[in-house]
């Protein structure tokens, strides 16, 4: 008996075929003693298996995984329906309930019921924001809690397309903002043009904004020029466009946004401190130069709110991008802005020769020859436009004629965007005057 394995491990018998027994000839090297060292490596490898391959490495097509249905009682295919509906079931439940589907009518049914309803919970939406949602949030919030500081509502309407025109320059890309635009507008009877970028229509309102900026105290985007280049509105454009070393780019946003939001604050903390209605320090009275002409705070407020959407649909254009006309009650006062313009651009147009004369003086404040403007839809309305006097006042007793005008049609008219053959829709009475008024209407147009 042979004494114990100091190793705790059981004795191998003496069996030849041992692979450890040193009498196993695999384990004699060439010269025919044991060990392990010289035997070949044929015989080693023999006993070691070789990898098996895999049927990615084959190039044959991988197998199609078919799920196999389930085989499911008729309550619990049932029950299943409602994950079927959402998609919510595993693939193998999924083959299970449409089989089940093909042979039972009330489930089929109660399936379709269900898919409609998820339809419904699912409806499609377009991506793009509504750009009334900014509005309507404001108004719901101002509602609830209202400002301690309010803006004035003459106000409101520059407020409203300047926050517009900000939410679509935000969804632009880089290289929309060298889209090519061409502004238009009337210069006596021609229509004349200029061509820029959406960058330089932005420069182009930041430079006009800044007339109003200027009277109520705030600084000038234009520094270092003479009076005479900041004067008027083409002037001050063509400044700031030469002034640029570089074509403008998105980073005329910035700057553009600062000094709307600084107009709005101090036309708001001018507001009357006891919250009347309609009544602000200055009356809104504050005259803004425009080089040829002047308007008071608040007809120039408007008037920059009309040019901000004109050029906003501008460059909606220039990048395809659906854009709307401003809300009913902000459209009806830039009509009107224009409507109480129109007097005082016929008389300029008949001291440059460019309209028939007046048929007769009348005193400021009495009736004279009128002309009805019907202006339809949304923000429309009617106006009496004297036509021989700025200071007649238009009577339904002296009209002589009557045109009738679409809303946004008379804005883009007034705005140089369309010819006055291309706006008027309906026409009545004295042919002269109409064709005074309208001509008189696109010359309110400029740069």
């Amino acid at each position: 008996m042979s004494g114990p394995n100091p190793f705790g491990n059981a004795e191998q018998p003496d069996n030849p075929d041992n692979p450890d027994n040193p009498d196993n000839p695999d384990n004699r090297d060439g010269s025919g003693e044991p060990g392990g060292a010289g035997r070949s490596d044929a015989a080693a490898s023999a006993r070691i298996p070789t990898p098996r391959s895999s049927v990615e490495d084959t190039g044959r097509p991988l197998p199609d995984h078919v799920p196999q249905p389930l085989v499911l009682e008729h309550r619990v295919l049932k029950s299943l329906l409602g994950a079927w509906a959402l998609a919510a079931c595993s693939a193998e439940e999924s083959v299970a309930v449409e089989e089940h589907l093909g042979g039972c009518g009330p489930c089929a049914e109660e399936a379709l019921r269900l898919r409609d309803a998820v339809g419904l919970l699912h409806a499609e939406e377009s991506l793009d924001l509504d750009p009334m949602l900014r509005s309507r949030v404001l108004e719901r919030c101002l509602n609830r809690r209202p400002p301690r500081i309010p803006v004035p509502e003459w106000a409101t309407p520059y407020d409203a397309e300047t926050a517009r025109l900000d939410a679509l320059l935000q969804d632009i890309g880089d290289s929309e903002w060298h889209a090519p635009i061409r502004l238009r507008w009337y210069e006596g009877d021609d229509r004349v043009s200029r061509k820029t970028t959406v960058a330089g229509v932005l420069t182009h309102l930041m430079s006009v904004d800044g007339l109003v900026a200027v009277a109520l105290g705030l600084d000038d985007p234009l520094f270092g020029v003479t009076p005479e280049e900041r004067r008027t509105p083409e002037s001050r454009t063509e400044t700031f466009w030469k002034a640029s070393h570089f074509p403008p780019t998105r980073a005329v946003r910035g700057p553009w946004r600062e000094q709307s939001h600084a107009v709005i604050r101090t036309v708001s903390f001018a507001a009357d401190p006891s919250g009347s209605a309609g009544r602000t320090r200055t009356s809104g009275q504050l005259s803004v130069p425009y080089g040829d002409f002047t308007l008071p705070l608040r007809d120039s407020m408007l008037d920059r709110a009309f040019e901000c959407w004109v050029h906003a649909e501008d460059i909606a254009e220039a990048v395809d991008y659906p854009y709307e006309p401003p809300s009913p009650r902000h459209l009806n006062r830039m009509i009107d802005l224009a409507a109480r313009l129109l007097p005082d651009s016929l008389a300029g147009r008949r001291r440059a020769g460019l309209a028939a004369p007046a048929r007769g003086l009348v005193a400021a404040g009495a009736p004279g020859r009128t002309l009805r403007l019907e202006v339809e839809g949304a923000g429309g309305g009617e106006w009496l436009i004297a036509l021989d006097s700025p200071g007649a006042v238009g009577s339904a007793e002296h009209e002589v004629a009557h045109v009738a005008l679409d809303g946004v049609e008379f804005c883009r008219l007034a705005a140089g965007h369309v010819t006055p053959e291309e706006a008027a829709a309906g026409q009545d009475g004295d042919r002269e005057a109409i064709h005074d008024v309208l001509y008189a209407t696109a010359s309110l147009s400029r740069m």
